[in-house]
């Protein structure tokens, strides 16, 4: 059965450009252990230039990638900010003109009535 293995552009580049500097094809393929037919192939592609897009495609990846980890990190960090927050208000003091007492609820608003 035939294994599928998957190659870097910066890969598929360097072997073309190995090719058309004068490397025999037979070379090539025999010392990285590649068909002659996909050689062939990586240098017809890199003659039409199609890794250099595949290249910028791949750049613009992984500053996306990077960027996403960042993002990623300063969601966790402020997670991890929120829940410390939460605790310290759960355990802090409460102040004193506060009522504590659910039942009893907050004081009321003397009404216009009762003032005069």
């Amino acid at each position: 059965m035939t294994r599928h293995r998957s190659h870097s552009i910066a890969f598929k580049r360097q072997i073309a450009q190995e090719f058309i500097s004068g490397e025999t094809l037979h070379g090539l393929a025999k010392r990285h252990d590649l068909s002659r037919n996909l050689i062939r192939l990586w240098v017809q592609k890199y003659e039409a230039g199609a890794f250099d897009e595949d290249a910028e495609a791949a750049d613009r990846m992984q500053e996306y990638e990077a960027r996403i980890a960042a993002l990623e990190r300063l969601v966790g960090r402020q997670a991890l900010e929120l829940e410390f927050l939460k605790g310290a208000l759960r355990s802090g003091p409460r102040p004193r003109s506060a009522t504590t007492s659910v039942i009893t609820g907050p004081v009321a608003s003397p009404s216009p009535k009762d003032v005069g």
